[in-house]
């Protein structure tokens, strides 16, 4: 799997770091990235970045975010950490576990 990048939108922008976990391409795991990539472009306008680790070619990068399970995404900013396991198909549930709904709550008002 490939790594994702996008640019943040302007540099006051809050800007997100997401790290999905992945082992190979299995069904699973294809569809948390779709699923992850469709939550960011609708939810953050270019304000992240993707990096997805396929822990079949480095089982060791586990280790540095605790993973226990697969697919786990890690959003490493804006602080604090936050990480949801499974597929990501539950839209809200990833937004409220981003921490999305807030931040989509203070610019709605701002």
């Amino acid at each position: 799997m490939k790594k994702n990048s996008k640019a943040p939108a302007a540099s006051g922008d809050h800007h997100f770091q997401l790290r999905l976990y992945v082992a190979g391409q299995t069904p699973r795991s294809l569809a948390a990235l779709s699923n992850l990539r469709r939550i960011c472009a609708t939810h953050l306008d270019r304000r992240y970045r993707i990096e997805v680790i396929d822990l079949i070619k480095n089982p060791q990068l586990a280790q540095g975010d605790q993973i226990l399970a697969i697919p786990t995404l890690v959003r490493n900013l804006p602080k604090p950490i936050r990480k949801i396991i499974g597929d990501l198909s539950d839209t809200e549930r990833v937004l409220v576990g981003l921490d999305l709904r807030d931040l989509q709550a203070r610019t709605a008002g701002a």
